[in-house]
């Protein structure tokens, strides 16, 4: 009983601390920072990176992703398609062309939906 006490004791403080961990900073005002997401240096390469050949150049059907215009009037489905079931047959990209987003590329799409898609 007394191990499991101090397991609780130890793990309680260390659970507090990486709750409290974030990439999100204040500055020396005490005002929180966020970081500011654009296109151009990080949605465009994850884009490419992606999403060719399939979307850039657009190949047959497939809506281009090509410019900053295509992908903020695409965000949506963009983001609904990567957040998909890998076997959906709606899943993006398709499992047998390049590997799936991860959590933290799906998160910086989405963030940067949230600030109004900055160029």
């Amino acid at each position: 009983m007394k191990r499991k006490i101090q397991l609780i004791m130890l793990i309680l403080p260390l659970s507090m601390l990486f709750i409290n961990c974030s990439s999100v900073r204040k500055n020396n005002s005490g005002y929180v920072d966020i970081k500011k997401i654009s296109y151009s240096s990080d949605i465009k390469p994850l884009i490419e990176n992606s999403c060719t050949p399939c979307h850039i150049p657009p190949q047959g059907k497939k809506e281009a992703f090509d410019s900053y215009e295509h992908v903020k009037e695409n965000i949506d489905a963009i983001i609904s398609r990567v957040r998909l079931p890998q076997d959906d047959r709606k899943f993006m990209p398709p499992v047998n062309k390049k590997p799936p987003l991860t959590d933290a590329q799906v998160a910086v799409l989405i963030e940067w939906q949230q600030q109004n898609m900055p160029e």
